[in-house]
């Protein structure tokens, strides 16, 4: 008598969620300078970038130590009047294309 056997292959499937941060094309950087005060600076980042108090001081810092500092990151259209608020306030800005890592 033969005997027929059942064959069970189980296949086990891994489902692998990578939490990345998000990327955003454009940065807002803005640059020291010796004519801006730090509390403009930091009164400037609050009412047009909508920062709390504390993060602005701690990008006007950051600012003062390195040179620059990318203050808000996202999309061209958002940053662009922010950039122009801060021009016309005379805090030296520019917008530059966010480079992946």
């Amino acid at each position: 008598m033969s005997y027929m056997g059942t064959r069970t292959s189980v296949q086990e499937k891994t489902e692998v969620l990578v939490e990345t941060e998000e990327q955003y094309p454009f940065s807002l950087v803005v640059w020291n300078d010796d004519v801006n005060t730090f509390d403009w600076v930091i009164q400037s980042l609050m009412e047009v970038c909508g920062h709390t108090e504390q993060q602005a001081e701690q990008c006007a810092l950051i600012i003062h130590h390195n040179g620059k500092y990318a203050v808000k990151e996202g999309e061209y259209t958002d940053l662009k009047p922010m950039l122009e608020a801060l021009l016309e306030r005379g805090i030296s800005a520019t917008l530059e294309e966010t480079v992946a890592s």
